[in-house]
This record gives C-alpha cells, structure tokens and sequence, in this order.
C-alpha cells in the first residue's frame, strides 16, 4: 500500500505523478465496462431478444452500484486528505468503516434486486421475451452485489493511499475470469444469459475477498481496529448523501435513456446495449484521470497546499480534453468494424456504428467535465455536486423526450438519442462543473 508524499510541483514531475497514479487507476476503473462488454459480446450471438433484456439488466444493476459510488469517493477523499494530514491510522480507520458500509448496503440491495426483479423490468417498458431475459440476468447477478460494493470501498481506501496499482491488479485478473467463467457457463454448462449473470456475481466476490484482506493487512499494520465503529459508519454514510443524490441524477439520466430506447424499438435498445457500453468503458477510461485528481487534491488540500491543488486541477484537465480528442477519434473510426462483433443482425450493425461515431465527436468535452467531476469530489464538494446534478437532469429531460417524440427506431433515431445524451446532458454537466471550479469556494483545507 502507498504512503503518504508531498505534491510536486508543475511540468514534468506533476505530469509523472498524475500519470503514476491515472495509468493503473484506468485497468481498475475499466474492469465494469469490460465486464459488460463481455456479456455483451456472450449474450449478443445468443439473439436479439437476448441482448436487449442485457441491455435492460445491465442498466439497472449498473444503477445499483452507480448508486453506491460514492463507497469509493468518500472514502478516497477522507483518506487522501487524512494521510495529507500525516494521519494514517485514522485514515484506515476510516477506510475499514468504509468497508463495513459497503457490506450492509450490498446485503440489503441483493435481497432487494432478487424480490424486485420483474416489477423494475415491468416498470422499464419491457414485456414478453426481452422481459423474461432481463429477469433471469437480474437474478442471477444480484448476489454479487456485496462484492461490487466491497471492492468499491477497498478500491477507494487503495486510491486514497495513492495506490492505484493493487485495483489494477486484482481487476485484470477478475475480467480474464469474467470471460473464462462468461464463456463456460453460458455456452459449456448451457444456462444462457444466466451463466453470464452468475459468472460476474461470482468474480466480484472474489475480486471483493482478495481487496479486502489487502485492505485489513494495511490497517493492523497501522493499528487500526477491524471492528465496526458506528460512528464512524454513520459519518460515512452522511458524507455519502449528497453523492448518492449527484450519482441519481447522472443514472436517472441514463434510465431515461434506457427507457426512450425501448419505447423507440428493439433495434435500438439493442444497439444502445452496444454504444453505451463503449461509452462507459471510454467514460472510465477518462475517470482514470479523475481518480489521480482526487487523491492529488484531497491530500493537497489535506496538506494546505492551494497552489498545487491548483496546478493539479489545470493539469488534470488538459490531459482530460487531449484523452477525449485520442479516444474519439479511435471510437469513430472504428466503429463500422466493431459492431460485427456483437450483433449479426444488420440494422443493429448500422445502428451501433452510427451511435458509435456521435459519441467519438462529442467525448473531449466527456474528458473535461469527468476531471471536472473528480477534482470537485476529491474537495469534499459533494454538496455542490448534488445540486449541480439535478440541474443537469432538468436540462436534459426535454431533450429525451422529445427524441421519444419524434425519433424513429434504427440507425437514426439512436443517433438523435446519443446526440441529447452525450451532447446536451454532457454540456450541461461542463457548465455547471467549470463555473464551480474557477472560483475557490470548493478549496477547504484541512483534515
């Protein structure tokens, strides 16, 4: 595990000590992505029944744990500016009760996903076979739940120690498992789209098991307790509120789409399965260098150090734009050659490759605003976040609706769907995001 070290200044070594730290952090960060990429890919030559009920199960549970991001945050932030303070063993302490948070959540959101299955596909617009796959995804996912939510805390304990290395580790190792386990399972054991739930359930569990005994070695080493401390807990989860409510607005916007989707046509909710799982793995990508934003700022401001937070955040978005420019060019040209591996149908084809082109042109911006996002996180700025959140959802909510208005299914309607969500939302987001940055009410320093 990572020790605590001074932030550098600007040029060379920042730009080494973002990229120690944002280079790991994207094999970490990019483990979910790959994940549904691969069930995608398993799935998809299973039929198009069977891809789009993934696309509908896939959201939802992505929207569970979107929804517990903030495990990972909170304790990012608490442990970056505590290890900036010089204090360490609160730091783990904090961590440890971060991962007992993770545990409680994750326990009680399984039992929740297995008993609610239908009634959230139902509620979705599915019906018929699209439906039915869903709800075998569902559940059969739903108890690796926990593990999710395990590795979102001990990955945040990691990074607010400054070590991106362990996650990425443990990450690599869990997507070739994922795919070994995909592969066998769905197609070797025979159980079809419940193989491929079952075998994400089962590598987050053990991706879960592996961090957390990492994460417990670190804190005896630094004599903290293992035992749940409930005020610590409580402190968490207070912490965590205002993100809860900024991760509902981002994933409020992403059911939206999912729900404009399915109204416009199965061809569409199909090729969007595809497009926004290339989105997120790109999104994270970008996220990598968000991550190394958070523990900078976090143990700057920890520190007292404003100049180099700072130095930090103008850096950061640089290199957050300049990956954008890279990613989309790559996203856009080849996504004529990628559809093929997910679909055989042609429209779908079509349909993918054209959504893939309008998210390559507008994913500078994604880079700028996700740093954005990370460095105002790292800050303790939830508050703002929240708030800034739902604005954002309000201003693209006509957006989505009127695509659902008049957008027809295939190619084009999905074009149209893209265009509001990557472009209109995302824009929202780099306003509010950029206006809170250039001022410096977001700089607390401080343990």
């Amino acid at each position: 595990m990572g020790e605590s070290r001074h932030i550098p200044g600007p040029g060379r070594s920042l730009d080494r000590e973002i990229l120690a730290l944002a280079v790991p952090a994207l094999g970490a960060l990019i483990a979910e992505p790959v994940f549904v990429l691969v069930d995608s890919a398993v799935v998809g030559h299973l039929g198009t029944a069977e891809l789009a009920g993934l696309s509908l199960a896939s959201n939802v549970l992505l929207t569970v744990v979107g929804l517990c991001i903030f495990l990972a945050y909170t304790t990012t932030a608490s442990v970056a500016r505590l290890t900036g303070a010089g204090k360490e063993r609160a730091a783990l302490q904090s961590g440890i009760d971060g991962v007992w948070l993770a545990v409680g959540i994750g326990a009680v959101l399984a039992a929740g996903l297995l008993l609610a299955a239908p009634l959230t596909v139902t509620a979705l617009g599915a019906d018929g076979d699209v439906a039915r796959q869903a709800v075998i995804y569902l559940r059969w996912s739903a108890p690796g739940l926990v593990g999710m939510l395990v590795v979102q805390a001990a990955t945040g304990v990691l990074r607010g120690l400054r070590d991106t290395r362990t996650p990425l580790v443990v990450a690599a190792a869990g997507a070739v498992l994922n795919t070994v386990l995909n592969v066998v399972l769905v197609y070797g054991v025979g159980l079809g789209i419940a193989g491929s739930g079952l075998g994400t359930a089962v590598t987050q569990v053990l991706m879960a098991g592996v961090l957390g005994v990492i994460v417990v070695r670190g804190a005896r080493a630094r004599g903290a307790s293992l035992r749940p401390h409930w005020a610590g807990i409580l402190s968490g989860a207070r912490a965590g509120g205002p993100l809860v409510v900024r991760t509902l607005s981002l994933r409020a916007a992403i059911l939206l789409t999912v729900v404009v989707a399915t109204d416009l046509g199965t061809v569409t909710l199909a090729g969007h399965q595809v497009v926004s799982s290339l989105w997120g793995l790109s999104a994270f990508a970008l996220d990598a260098l968000a991550i190394a934003a958070q523990a900078l700022v976090g143990h700057g401001l920890g520190a007292g150090d404003v100049d180099h937070v700072r130095s930090v955040l103008r850096r950061c978005l640089q290199w957050g734009v300049a990956a954008g420019a890279v990613i989309g060019v790559v996203l856009a040209a080849t996504g004529w050659w990628l559809a093929p591996l997910f679909t055989a149908d042609p429209q779908v084809r079509v349909a993918i490759a054209v959504g893939i082109a309008v998210c390559g042109v507008l994913m500078p911006m994604a880079g700028w605003v996700f740093v954005l996002d990370g460095v105002l996180i790292g800050a303790g700025d939830g508050r703002y976040l929240a708030w800034a959140g739902m604005a954002t959802l309000v201003a693209y909510v006509p957006a989505a609706l009127a695509v659902a208005a008049w957008a027809p299914d295939g190619p084009s309607g999905l074009a149209w769907l893209w265009l509001g969500f990557a472009g209109v939302f995302t824009a929202a987001r780099a306003v509010t995001t950029g206006w809170r940055a250039r001022g410096d009410r977001w700089m607390v320093v401080g343990a």
